[in-house]
């Protein structure tokens, strides 16, 4: 114990005594103006800015399906097409009753007709307008044509399908009791989604929910794309969901700017939704800065190359950078405090008091480095 404590105080005493060591040195850094940007980041997955499943709101056989998956349409373009010889039939049905209605309120009035009737009438013919109108929107409705412009995902109507809700209703009384019945057909659908127009959909935490509004502006990485692309925050959700570790969350939309040609549905993405941004703030090297006794923030400034000590309001702190309301203009040079090694100069041959460069302990035969053994 007595030669480990020995060398130990003998190393101590190098640690403290030897020529390599580390010094106080200063340099100076400028005041200087910047823009700030305070940014909120979001993982999320790119998703189609529009999408639609395209059904039939009539019931009928299917003639003709006119496009595939894959296939680019516009908006407006026919994708499928119904037997429409019985809904043609019922618009002519429907055109017969209100030609018989105004018929009936003209002869009617000619009659000299109670108010009563000619009120009746008139509401035959609001009935019978009423069913024209239905019935020419179903003739329409027989062609499925795309609300949307984009690529066909999904086809899932065939030629020969009975698509659309069909329901025929009977009443009847048995016991005081009316009943009802109702038959429905199959329904199917095709799917669109937009071409090169994208959002990604992502979430933001609980304490960052507040400082995310709509319209702001994000930079968006997206995996697999080298080039930056940006969006806009198009919503943020009002109600909290919980994430894989069981935190609040929000979901919040950013829609991609303009039309993406790499860009692909269902690739992750990082965005940078940017909540603030100040410009032209007044910043200083944050090692710059001091606190005296009474508990001031100071710099030391460069003045004519003279030091003086200048008090200073400082603001925020950005990184290794502090903002600076009050004290110092622009250009101002302060003084920045750092640290440095310093080597030993002059002849050191003929003593034990180096440390060894090989990784072994120093020599102690002889004492203490640069003293006595004691």
């Amino acid at each position: 114990m007595v030669i480990v404590l020995v060398a130990a105080g003998g190393i101590g005493y190098w640690l403290m005594t030897r020529g390599d060591d580390t010094a106080s040195t200063t340099s100076t850094a400028t005041v200087s103006s910047q823009t700030i940007t305070e940014t909120v980041s979001s993982d999320g997955t790119v998703e189609a800015l529009h999408s639609r499943s395209e059904s039939f709101e009539v019931s009928g056989t299917v003639t003709k399906v006119t496009v595939k998956a894959g296939d680019k349409v516009k908006k407006g373009d026919t994708l499928a097409v119904v037997d429409d010889e019985s809904l043609v039939a019922a618009l002519k049905a429907a055109k017969a009753e209100l030609t018989a209605a105004r018929t009936q309120l003209s002869d009617d009035t000619d009659d000299g007709a109670s108010s009563v009737q000619l009120a009746s009438d008139r509401a035959s013919i609001v009935t019978a307008k009423a069913s024209v109108a239905d019935a020419r929107t179903s003739v329409k409705d027989s062609v499925l044509k795309a609300e949307i412009a984009g690529t066909v995902t999904t086809v899932g109507i065939a030629k020969g399908d009975t698509v659309g809700d069909s329901s025929s209703s009977g009443t009847g009384t048995t016991s005081g009791t009316t009943t009802s019945t109702t038959s429905d057909s199959s329904s199917g659908t095709i799917d669109i989604v937009s071409t090169g127009l994208f959002k990604v959909s992502g979430t933001v935490s609980a304490s960052d929910a507040d400082s995310v509004k709509k319209g702001l502006q994000a930079e968006i990485t997206v995996s697999g794309v080298d080039d930056t692309i940006y969006g806009t925050v198009s919503s943020i959700g009002l109600v909290a969901e919980t994430d894989d570790s069981g935190a609040a969350v929000f979901p919040v939309v950013v829609t991609v700017t303009g039309k993406q040609q790499d860009v692909y549905a269902g690739t992750s993405a990082t965005m940078e939704i940017t909540v603030s941004q100040r410009t032209d703030v007044l910043t200083v090297d944050t090692s710059a800065l001091s606190t005296d006794d009474d508990g001031n923030t100071y710099v030391t400034l460069l003045v004519d190359g003279k030091e003086q000590q200048q008090t200073v309001t400082v603001g925020e702190t950005y990184g290794s950078t502090t903002e600076i309301t009050k004290g110092l203009s622009e250009g101002d040079e302060v003084v920045v405090s750092g640290f440095s090694a310093r080597t030993a100069s002059g002849d050191t041959s003929g003593k034990q008091g180096g440390m060894p460069t090989d990784g072994s302990m120093p020599d102690m035969s002889g004492g203490f480095p640069g003293g006595s053994q004691g």
